[in-house]
């Protein structure tokens, strides 16, 4: 039975949007799977991890025949459409437990599993909040902070970034417990207080999938979900179950140890100082004196890089250690020209901001050297 014929990109295209939750491996077969299905004149693709799902879909010119579902390995199913001619016609049958793909002279025959058998996300009820904003807004809030979420740290909650819908703002939060970045935005409109914490791996697949366009992406807030809905995509994600730290009282004010730089020149001069930072604990010293930014990095085989900038600073001076792979970081995800950085003292953090917005903030805790 023909599922689907279309231009090999037309079908490729939905389907690259949904595989990247698809795992290599798991204890369940089906959810290395995505799930096709043909109805109402469109063509779905549906892939899940069960904690993530997102679903996209294409237009059939001439559908004709009942509907028609099943679930396919996603893997194979991109790689062999990848490897197709790119304008070439494909056509996909479904026949006794087998898809079968044609495009020209080339066949393939893939294994199937029922549809019947794939772990949709039940249905989260009724909505608690609902916002709607530009893509690329909420792409660069979530581009700001995402690199800051912790990896598989035992404290859960800070496996994921706070999203938070706040009078008229919708602020995004992410802490590993060195590190936190925070930023904001106005949303043109009141709403009820809500927090949620996203997981990390949805927060990077939504960052891909989100487009630099002003076209609108929908944010429904459920009590265990999240649906992001934009173009033909719907992404859904259940939340952490857990209590985010208090983020207010980690970001300093009063710093009165502070000067503005240019954000490339002092990215690239850590970048070639940490060609000899120790591997392992990544240490910089940051040493400050009148007019004056001196930065220097050791490893275990006593060797020494060090950098010198010249900055607009008066005040005392200050011989401090970071985590250069955490200034790295900040300075290679935000695109302004310039960055502020602001201290209290040698053993306080260093606040990171940027003129352009003043709605972001990044807090780095410092090091022993």
């Amino acid at each position: 039975m023909k599922l689907v014929q279309l231009e090999r990109d037309t079908l490729l295209r939905p389907l690259q949007a949904v595989t990247g939750i698809v795992e290599k491996r798991h204890t369940l077969p089906i959810l290395s799977n995505v799930l096709i299905e043909r109805k109402q004149g469109r063509v779905h693709f549906v892939a899940t991890d069960l904690e993530i799902q997102v679903a996209t879909s294409a237009d059939i010119a001439a559908a004709a025949g009942e509907d028609v579902s099943l679930t396919v390995s996603a893997r194979k199913l991109q790689d062999i459409l990848r490897a197709l001619p790119e304008a070439s016609e494909t056509t996909l049958d479904a026949q006794n437990n087998r898809l079968q793909i044609r495009a020209g002279r080339s066949r393939f025959n893939l294994q199937t599993l029922p549809a019947a058998d794939f772990p949709l996300l039940a249905d989260p009820g009724q909505a608690q909040g609902k916002i709607i904003l530009p893509q690329k807004a909420l792409r660069e809030l979530l581009l700001l902070v995402q690199y800051s979420m912790a990896q598989q740290d035992i404290r859960y909650y800070l496996n994921g970034l706070l999203l938070v819908l706040d009078g008229g703002e919708i602020k995004v939060v992410a802490t590993d417990g060195h590190r936190l970045s925070y930023a904001a935005r106005p949303l043109g409109q009141q709403h009820e207080k809500r927090e949620v914490i996203l997981p990390r791996k949805a927060v990077i697949e939504l960052a891909k999938l989100l487009d630099e366009s002003d076209e609108p992406v929908e944010v429904e807030i459920f009590a265990s979900q999240v649906r992001f809905a934009f173009g033909s995509v719907v992404l859904i994600s259940k939340v952490i179950d857990g209590k985010f730290p208090d983020y207010t009282r980690v970001i300093p004010s009063g710093y009165q140890h502070r000067f503005t730089i240019d954000r490339v020149q002092l990215l690239q001069s850590l970048q070639r100082a940490a060609i000899l930072s120790n591997e392992k604990f990544r240490g910089v010293r940051w040493m400050m004196t009148a007019n004056s930014l001196r930065i220097s990095c050791t490893n275990n085989e006593q060797e020494e890089a060090q950098e010198e900038l010249e900055i607009a600073y008066s005040g005392e001076a200050l011989d401090i250690g970071f985590n250069i792979t955490y200034l790295l970081d900040v300075l290679n995800n935000v695109h302004t020209e310039e960055v502020e950085c602001a201290l209290g003292d040698a053993n306080s953090s260093m606040l990171i901001m940027v003129p352009e917005n003043s709605e972001f903030r990044y807090v780095v805790m410092p090091m022993r050297i």
